[in-house]
């Protein structure tokens, strides 16, 4: 099931996009927090988005420019202002295609499903991982926070990606050591107190304080 995200800011509108899309058999998600799309846009995991150009805050521009950064799924633009040079600045911004309002709902969904069709294969994910506002991506192993890069050794990733993907719950030293040096051979805790160091630097030097918790004599966890 594709999973389609709605950033539009009329109720009206962005509910009736998703009650539609839902009944083709799409999993679909409209944006509640304005300040704060790229964080939801990663939480959810979307293989397409639907994005207004007028939003509160910042526009569908600024949005499609921040997605950007860190994926290259399909954007589609939605909107009433249809002028030639928004339709110029969408395709600029790196948007996919343009809609203008009002539109028929069938034919929505009908560029959509081609869209899809021409991007993914019928097991295509979307390989993000985001926690309090970091996204990991596993395409390229890179993190992102407030659109700032952060350089990630094989180790750094490794470790990030066992501790997202099981978010809210400790991983146990030895998984992680597992993990990292995917080896039964004895390897040093030490070793691995010292890649958790220097990890915790690294998210710490770009606001990501007290980002991976100790749960001593048990592990590490994101919470």
């Amino acid at each position: 099931m594709y999973r389609i995200f709605i950033v539009e800011d009329d109720a009206v509108i962005a509910g009736s996009i998703k009650k539609h899309l839902e009944a083709w058999g799409f999993e679909a998600k409209c944006a509640e927090d304005f300040q704060n799309v790229l964080a939801e846009f990663a939480a959810f995991g979307p293989q397409l988005v639907l994005m207004d150009i007028t939003l509160p805050f910042y526009n569908g521009f600024y949005w499609c420019t921040e997605i950007r950064r860190i994926s290259k799924i399909p954007i589609v633009f939605l909107s009433s202002a249809s002028d030639n040079m928004n339709i110029v600045m969408a395709m600029n911004m790196g948007g996919d295609d343009f809609i203008a309002k009002p539109f028929d709902k069938t034919v929505l969904t009908a560029k959509i499903q081609a869209i899809l069709r021409r991007t993914y294969d019928f097991t295509a994910q979307s390989g993000l991982l985001e926690h309090r506002g970091a996204i990991l991506n596993t395409a390229d192993a890179s993190l992102t926070y407030q659109g700032e890069k952060v350089e990630l050794t094989k180790n750094d990733y490794r470790i990030l990606q066992m501790l997202m993907e099981n978010k809210g719950k400790t991983v146990s030293r030895d998984a992680l050591m597992t993990r990292l040096w995917e080896t039964d051979s004895f390897v040093d805790e030490n070793t691995l107190t010292v890649n958790i160091t220097r990890l915790r630097k690294k998210l710490e030097s770009v606001g990501l304080t007290n980002f991976i918790l100790t749960k001593k004599g048990l592990g590490y966890l994101v919470e």
